[in-house]
């Protein structure tokens, strides 16, 4: 799973903006296209980005963290 990939992709379903996201956090528009090619972001980010685009990134990577194992012997 690319985080930044799932970030750009509940962005895109909550129909909001670039800018939209770069005001709420606040950065700059290139800061928010660099989350977006990110394969992972730190806890606090991630939190932020959880909160204000109402989404529990922690779950969608407990859940692909998961599904790796399924199958497998414990």
């Amino acid at each position: 799973m690319i985080i930044g990939e799932v970030v750009k992709e509940v962005l895109e379903k909550r129909g909001k903006s670039v800018t939209w996201l770069a005001l709420q956090l606040p950065c700059e528009r290139s800061n928010v296209y660099n989350i977006f090619k990110r394969d992972n972001i730190g806890i606090d980010l991630l939190w932020k980005l959880s909160e204000i685009l109402e989404y529990n990134f922690f779950q969608a990577l407990a859940d692909d963290f998961q599904s790796q194992f399924v199958g497998k012997d414990k």
